[in-house]
């Protein structure tokens, strides 16, 4: 079985495309939703609080996301540490989650922090999801209430959408003027004759 890494920038439309590939039968792995399960971890939330005090937490022990995000964005030390701590953690329930759907012929793991984390040796193809940087600024603060500083400052802790288009095996462009569809259905052409 083929393991596909699909990722792209804030806001390019990641999820949307996951879904097409799910709707075609592809088992689908969301790092960020496997990540934000950890949150909620009791051994997590005590070496998160270990590693950054516990101004992260709201009042009832939780880590609160807008508090750990204005942390983490805002040092890349902090960031790096967040990531030592998780990611491990994210690679584990993904090789559980490979071999619970070893008869597929392949499945996507969707992560937007891919190259970022080294992580791209760790699988047979990449597919990155492009779109212009303004449109992508204008999705994420349309969809979460976010200041324009904000989504630049997650921009700011990724890398470039022309180094990770340039790096990858597939590329879905979803600007407003590209159907998003006919490209998922050739690259899933391509990958399930592989």
């Amino acid at each position: 079985m083929l393991k596909v890494a699909l990722t792209g920038n804030i806001g390019s439309g990641k999820s949307v495309v996951a879904k097409v590939f799910q709707v075609m039968g592809i088992p689908v792995f969301n790092a960020d939703i496997e990540a934000k399960k950890l949150y909620s971890n009791a051994g997590v939330v005590s070496e998160l609080t270990e590693l950054l005090s516990d101004t992260i937490l709201n009042h009832l022990g939780e880590v609160d996301f807008k508090k750990l995000a204005s942390v983490i964005f805002n040092d890349k030390k902090a960031l790096k540490g967040v990531n030592n701590l998780i990611h491990p953690l994210v690679i584990e329930a993904f090789n559980n989650f490979v071999v619970i759907h070893s008869d597929a012929p392949y499945i996507i793991h969707e992560t937007a922090i891919l190259f970022e984390n080294n992580l791209q040796d760790k699988f047979d193809y990449i597919i990155n999801v492009s779109a212009s940087l303004e449109l992508r600024i204008e999705r994420v603060m349309n969809r979460g209430k976010e200041t324009k500083e904000r989504v630049m400052e997650r921009v700011a802790n990724q890398l470039s959408d022309d180094e990770k288009c340039s790096r990858s095996d597939f590329v879905v462009l979803n600007n407003e003027d590209d159907f998003i569809i006919p490209q998922v259905i050739k690259i899933h052409k391509q990958l399930s004759a592989k």
